[in-house]
């Protein structure tokens, strides 16, 4: 993780630096000392501050860096969220990378605190899912966390999910989910995605642990709910926002993922002042 958001970092840097940053070297030519603060101006909840530290360290290691929000605090409009302080040139270089990550970490944490709260007393958990940003994911996974959700599957690697292509390549779902039985370790539990109540049989029948209801209306839902009865963990993906959320966390299903955390967050406004 280090050493990719390391590599990560620099490529923003670069990207936005490239040649070098032309109006701090004319407006500030010489090096001299300066610090600044980092303000937020929504309320929100902190993710990404220790990746902002990174960003200014990048460009001078000896940057002094005192962060004054821990990771997944709500913070009210007008905090101070660090003080950073080095070489004026260094500061005015970094800012912008540094705003951008940290920007967007706190809108994910903020957005999927907003979904926790919304199911809060149905015991339901909020999941991300693979929908982020290319390049980005891990930090975008770690808001979550920083919010109060749950880490669905990282990657392909790392959790089996059988989707209706997967179902129609393999000819059906007992078969899909045979080939999946005979190809992983007996650590991995399958999930399957399904559309209809004979769907969602049929993936008990062949011994699923994780049942995905995609885009069912709540009634189905609650039919699926009873169907399964407790012999796999349910969860329920597609239609879900704000306003649906505790609806569908009511017909008792165990897990609701939440494409938007990462696909549709809105970025906090934060500023960065120089004293």
């Amino acid at each position: 993780m280090m050493l990719t958001l390391d590599r990560l970092i620099d490529q923003a840097l670069q990207e936005d630096i490239h040649t070098g940053d032309i109006t701090t070297r004319a407006v500030v030519p010489e090096r001299r000392p300066a610090s600044a603060r980092l303000i937020a101006k929504d309320e929100l909840v902190t993710s990404g501050l220790p990746v902002a530290a990174m960003v200014f360290r990048r460009l001078d290691p000896a940057i002094a860096w005192s962060g004054s929000a821990d990771e997944g605090e709500r913070v009210p409009a007008g905090t101070i969220l660090a003080t950073v302080s080095g070489d004026a040139s260094d500061l005015l270089m970094g800012e912008r990378v540094a705003l951008n990550l940290l920007q967007r970490m706190c809108g994910i944490a903020t957005l999927t605190s907003r979904y926790v709260a919304a199911v809060a007393g149905t015991g339901v958990r909020i999941v991300d899912t693979r929908k982020t940003t290319p390049g980005l994911r891990e930090l975008e996974k770690s808001a979550v966390r920083a919010g109060g959700g749950i880490n669905h599957r990282t990657g392909l690697y790392d959790g089996v999910l059988i989707k209706e292509n997967h179902i129609a390549a393999a000819g059906g779902i007992a078969e899909a989910i045979r080939r999946a039985r005979s190809y992983i370790p007996h650590t991995l539990k399958i999930e399957i995605e399904t559309e209809n109540l004979e769907q969602v049989r049929q993936a008990l029948e062949a011994g699923a642990e994780i049942i995905m209801l995609d885009n069912m209306g709540l009634d189905d839902m609650r039919q699926a709910v009873a169907l399964i009865g407790g012999r796999a963990l349910v969860e329920a993906s597609g239609g879900v926002n704000l306003e649906t959320v505790r609806d569908i966390a009511e017909t008792g299903v165990d897990i609701i993922s939440v494409g938007a955390l990462t696909h549709s967050p809105k970025a906090m406004d934060i500023s960065m002042l120089l004293d």
